[in-house]
C-alpha cells in the first residue's frame, strides 16, 4: 500500500535581541535563537513540517510594542498565507506585553497559524496551551515592568551623582564617551543668547537678531549614526535654552538639582539674572492685560503675503497706550521683516467699520439679509431688516466692547492685509441674525 501524502507545513522562524550589543559577532543570539528553532523543526520533518527561506529577525528592538520590522513582515506574510506555524525560541522573544499578544494570537487564529515555543513547547491550538501562555506572558511582562523600573531607579542614582543620562546634547557642549564637554565655539553663543536676553529682555527680538546673524541649534550625530541638523532658533527653544540649569554645571532631575560632572558655561550671576526676567514678565503681563482695550477683529485678520494671522499687541509710550496688530510670525521671531507689517490698531477698525457701514446701506445687502432671514423662518419684515441696518451706528456706539466683536465676527470671516490696501470676506449667513438682535435691541429701547 502507498502512504498517504502529508500536507507540507510551512514554517516561520522569529528571532528578537533588545540591544544590538554583540550583534557583530560571526555567531550571536540570533543565530543560536534560529539554530534550535531549525533543529525543533527538522524534529518534526515526519509531520510535513518545513522551513521557509525568509528570515524575520528583529535585532536591537524592544519586545515591548509591535514596531519592529522583522515582525511587520512576518505579519504581512501571515496576511497574505504563506505560513502555517510561527517558531520562537521562547515566548517572550515574540512579544512581552499581554495586550500585543493577545492581539497576535487573535491574528494567528484568524489565518489559521499556530504558534510553537522551542523551549516551552506549547501549542496555541488547545485551551490548555492558551491558559500557560498566558499565564507566562504575565509574569514576561511582570518582569519587563521591574526592568523598567530598575532603569528609572538607575538614571535617578546616575543623575545624583552628577552624570549626564544621554538625549539630544545641549547646545555648547559635544558628547565624549558619554561625557559632556565644552564646545568652545557653541558656548560663546550660549554666554551671547544669556547676554543678549538680559539687554533686550524679549526672546522674540533675540530670536530674529540670531535668525539674522544665522545662528542654528545644535547639529549632532545620534548614536546610531544619524545627523541631526540644526535649525534657526525660536522663542521655545531659547526659553529651554535660558532655563537649562545644565549650563550652571547642573544636573537636573524631576523637582531636584545636583552638581553635574561637567564644567560650567554661564555663571550664576548671570544666569539668575536671566531668569529674574522670565519669571518677572508673565506677571507683568499678566497684570496688563487687565486693562487693555478690547481687539475688536482679534482672530480676523491675516497677513496676504506670508499667511501668518495678526495678533493684537499693545506698547507704553510716555504713560499712552498704543495698539497695533501685527503678524504672528514677527513676534515668534520667525520670520524677516514683512513689507506690510504691524497695522495701527485704531486705523484698521475704523477702515473695517467704514466698510462695514457701506455695506449696511447697499440696497441688495438688504433684500439679501431679508431673504436670508425668511429662510430661516425669522419674524422680520423687510422694512425691520432696512431698519435696523440703516441705524447700525448710533446702536453700536451703545453695545459693550465684547458685543461688538461678536457682531463684527458674525458679519467678517476673514480680513487680509496687503500692501496696497485691505481685503475683506463678508460671512452672508450672520447678516439676517444680526438684523433681528438689532431690532429686538431696538424694540427694547423703544420700550
Amino acid at each position: 500500500m502507498n502512504e498517504p501524502v502529508r500536507r507540507r507545513i510551512r514554517c516561520a522562524i522569529y528571532t528578537r535581541k533588545s540591544s544590538d550589543e554583540g550583534l557583530e559577532q560571526e555567531y550571536n543570539s540570533l543565530d543560536a535563537q534560529r539554530d534550535a528553532s531549525e533543529a525543533y523543526i527538522s524534529s518534526q520533518r515526519h509531520e510535513g513540517w518545513m522551513l521557509v527561506p525568509d528570515l524575520y529577525d528583529d535585532g536591537g528592538f524592544s519586545g515591548g510594542n509591535m514596531n519592529r520590522p522583522g515582525l511587520k513582515r512576518l505579519i504581512a506574510d501571515i496576511e497574505a498565507h504563506k505560513i502555517d506555524i510561527v517558531v520562537v525560541y521562547k515566548i517572550d522573544r515574540l512579544t512581552r506585553s499581554l495586550m500585543d499578544f493577545a492581539q497576535l494570537i487573535g491574528l494567528f487564529d484568524k489565518h489559521n497559524v499556530s504558534f510553537v515555543s522551542v523551549t516551552q513547547q506549547f501549542n496555541t491550538t488547545t485551551p490548555m496551551g492558551r491558559l500557560v501562555l498566558n499565564i507566562l506572558l504575565s509574569f514576561a511582562q511582570f518582569e519587563r515592568e521591574l526592568t523598567g523600573e530598575r532603569i528609572r531607579d538607575k538614571v535617578a542614582a546616575s543623575k545624583k551623582k552628577g552624570m549626564w543620562m544621554g538625549g539630544c546634547p545641549p547646545l555648547g557642549y559635544d558628547v565624549v564617551e558619554r561625557k559632556l564637554i565644552v564646545n568652545a565655539q557653541e558656548a560663546e553663543i550660549v554666554k551671547k543668547i544669556f547676554q543678549r536676553f538680559i539687554t533686550l529682555r524679549s526672546t522674540a527680538l533675540l530670536a530674529r537678531e540670531l535668525r539674522l546673524q544665522g545662528v542654528r541649534s545644535k547639529t549632532y550625530i545620534t548614536r546610531t549614526g544619524n545627523q541631526r541638523y540644526g535649525s534657526p532658533l525660536c522663542k521655545n527653544q531659547l526659553y529651554r535654552i535660558l532655563n537649562n540649569k545644565i549650563y550652571l554645571g547642573m544636573i537636573a532631575h524631576k523637582d531636584k538639582v545636583y552638581d553635574g560632572q561637567h564644567e560650567a558655561i554661564v555663571e550664576q550671576k548671570i544666569w539668575d539674572e536671566a531668569n529674574g526676567i522670565i519669571v518677572k514678565s508673565p506677571q507683568q503681563r499678566s497684570r496688563a492685560s487687565a486693562s487693555k482695550e478690547f481687539a475688536l477683529l482679534k482672530g480676523l485678520v491675516f497677513c496676504g503675503l506670508c499667511g501668518s494671522p495678526y495678533t493684537p499687541v499693545y506698547t507704553l509710550k510716555n504713560g499712552k497706550k498704543y495698539r497695533y496688530y501685527k503678524p504672528s510670525h514677527q513676534l515668534r521671531g520667525l520670520a524677516e521683516e514683512c513689507p506690510v507689517g504691524s497695522v495701527g490698531a485704531g486705523e484698521l477698525e475704523g477702515v473695517v467699520l467704514a466698510q462695514l457701514r457701506g455695506v449696511f446701506s447697499n440696497p441688495d445687502i438688504v433684500v439679501k439679509t431679508w431673504e436670508h432671514a425668511k429662510a430661516k423662518e425669522q419674524s422680520v419684515t423687510e422694512r425691520e431688516v432696512k431698519k435696523a441696518l440703516r441705524d447700525i451706528d448710533p446702536v453700536w456706539n451703545e453695545l459693550f466692547p465684547v458685543e461688538q466683536a461678536r457682531i463684527v465676527n458674525l458679519l467678517i470671516e476673514r480680513i487680509t492685509i496687503l500692501e496696497e490696501g485691505i481685503n475683506i470676506q463678508y460671512c452672508d449667513t450672520g447678516l439676517g441674525a444680526l438684523a433681528r438682535d438689532l431690532g429686538d435691541y431696538q424694540r427694547r429701547a423703544a420700550a
